[in-house]
């Protein structure tokens, strides 16, 4: 049973819903339970909070199928046993679901490029940081874009094309797009302005 605490913003925006959306949308919901999910675009974001897949697609339910993460990072294929959330929500979209494509959508002013940049607070480093030294290396070739933004900038748009490297080390990825089954793209979105542009 749901609390009942009329201050809680959560709830309120549920019963938001129940009201004003799922009455024009209760069929469709219907729908998409009586079969299994059928995404044809996977969406590879960071879990920034302010950036949403779906607002910014103004997709359905149903729709997208979206990878979240700390900088919207891809790793490296890495079939060690280990539990690798992102590689194993890859492995379900590509294989199971069976998508026609992978977008990776980065963003301006990322938090995690940020902790990347100027180390994560003290009190997350038990995997903050080790999350992001998979994009550490973009850092070094980078000395002739300043510092502050601009240097912020073209560290976020590198991490975004080393994902774009990271998802060709997957074999059922690399084959899939050589194939012509399955495309691959990058965008970033500017949270200021609402540009989309192609990296």
């Amino acid at each position: 049973m749901l609390t009942t605490d009329a201050n809680d913003p959560l709830l309120a925006g549920y019963r938001r819903f129940r009201a004003d959306v799922w009455p024009g949308q209760a069929e469709r919901f219907a729908r998409l339970a009586r079969r299994r999910q059928q995404p044809t675009t996977a969406v590879i974001a960071c879990s920034d909070s302010r950036i949403d897949p779906q607002t910014i697609f103004d997709a359905e339910p149903g729709e997208l199928f979206v990878i979240r993460n700390v900088a919207g990072l891809v790793p490296p294929y890495a079939p060690d046993g280990g539990c690798h959330g992102t590689s194993a929500a890859l492995e379900f979209a590509v294989k199971i679901l069976k998508v026609r494509r992978i977008v990776l959508l980065g963003h301006g002013d990322c938090d995690g490029v940020h902790a990347m940049i100027h180390g994560p607070l003290p009190n997350a480093r038990d995997f903050l940081g080790p999350w992001m030294d998979i994009a550490e290396p973009v850092m070094w070739p980078m000395p002739e874009q300043g510092s502050g933004k601009p240097l912020e900038a073209a560290i976020e748009d590198a991490t975004i094309k080393l994902s774009l490297t990271n998802l060709r080390t997957f074999p059922w990825i690399r084959e899939g797009e050589k194939a012509g089954q399955l495309s691959l793209v990058a965008w970033r979105f500017t949270l200021s302005t609402g540009e989309l542009l192609e990296v």
